[in-house]
């Protein structure tokens, strides 16, 4: 599925520097599910995909949002604003039920994941050349002008050893990055740390803007089934630890 083509939302686009009820802290927080949705929303990549069910609750002690995919596609998403220069880093918990069984996300008639996180960028002028200027145009005019540049998919594959990159069965501007794999954490909350800057700027650009954080399990192109949970996104530098509170059972 090209869940790459993300149309920025509406809305405030900041982060928020201190979340309340946390100590303070030098972390920017963009997604804590125990507050308002705002100014996550749901995007429909397709109008003939059925969209996955989303909802916030309390899971195992943690406010998440929780999604279920059944043979449907569909992301939540909110616009970035914020410097990866002196906020590289981004952290956050997610956890699935299981892997997906069928998925191979070498073939697009695989493209499908038990949870994914992705990061949507713009890339300066200098960074793209005259030919991926003319094939973003191209597929401007088929999507939309809001098609980004580029994106980097942090992913919870079934069959690929973490640490695998490549790029995205439909298209080249989304690099998928195999974070977790397999069932042997399933059914429980699992921390990341993942240096963005240094991510984008080893496959895209070293000034790439980051413009867009979205979430999902999708699982379009299999027909199966999927359950996965998001919580605690947030920015640090480099140098600061994540602020993960404890699990409260």
């Amino acid at each position: 599925m090209l869940a790459l083509l993300l149309k920025p939302l509406l809305g405030e686009a900041t982060a928020v520097p201190n979340a309340p009820g946390l100590p303070s802290t030098d972390a920017a927080w963009v997604g804590r599910f125990d507050l308002a949705m705002a100014p996550w929303q749901e995007l429909i990549v397709r109008p003939d995909l059925k969209p996955n069910r989303f909802e916030r609750r309390s899971w195992d002690g943690v406010d998440a949002l929780q999604v279920h995919s059944a043979a449907s596609m569909s992301l939540m998403a909110r616009p970035l604003h914020l410097d990866l220069a002196a906020l590289p880093v981004l952290c956050w918990r997610w956890r699935v039920e299981a892997s997906i069984s069928k998925a191979d996300m070498r073939v697009r008639e695989g493209d499908d994941y038990a949870a994914r996180v992705y990061v949507s960028f713009k890339l300066p002028d200098a960074a793209m050349s005259f030919s991926l200027k003319a094939k973003l145009g191209l597929a401007r005019a088929i999507w939309g002008k809001e098609l980004p540049d580029a994106a980097i998919n942090y992913v919870w594959d079934n069959r690929q050893a973490i640490g695998t990159e490549r790029p995205n069965a439909y298209t080249d501007r989304a690099i998928m990055h195999v974070l977790r794999s397999g069932d042997s954490q399933a059914g429980h909350w699992v921390e990341e740390r993942r240096n963005v800057r240094e991510d984008v700027a080893r496959l895209f650009s070293k000034d790439a803007q980051a413009v867009q954080l979205a979430v999902t399990a999708d699982t379009d192109n299999t027909g199966g089934l999927a359950q996965a949970g998001f919580a605690d996104f947030h920015f640090v530098p480099a140098s600061s630890a994540c602020q993960f509170g404890p699990i409260l059972k």
